[in-house]
């Protein structure tokens, strides 16, 4: 079953911007500035954004000098994939089931 943690790291998941940059993140570990380039967002646009996956675990920083590079968290990804294997799973086990009316 989904956990709570589970279904927000869904809605975080859920805005377009935040599904790019981990896409970008899962090819490469990058900094504000590429993901800047990459996405064509504004800075501050995507620094708040990134500040959301970071909260909900998704990615982790990484200072280097006056830069910090953002790596996506596979393990998060990882166990949100499970769980909807098992729901998948569970789907196929039960599509004979079916509850009769009253």
């Amino acid at each position: 079953m989904l956990t709570s943690v589970d279904t927000d790291v869904i809605r975080v998941l859920g805005d377009p911007l935040r599904l790019k940059i981990v896409t970008l993140l899962a090819q490469e570990t990058l900094c504000t500035t590429h993901l800047v380039e990459e996405t064509g967002a504004k800075q501050t646009n995507l620094s708040n954004h990134l500040k959301v996956l970071r909260e909900a675990g998704l990615v982790e920083t990484e200072p280097c000098g006056r830069f910090t590079y953002y790596k996506l968290c596979p393990d998060v990804l990882a166990g949100l994939s499970e769980q909807f294997a098992a729901l998948a799973e569970s789907a196929r086990t039960a599509a004979e089931n079916k509850r009769a009316c009253p």
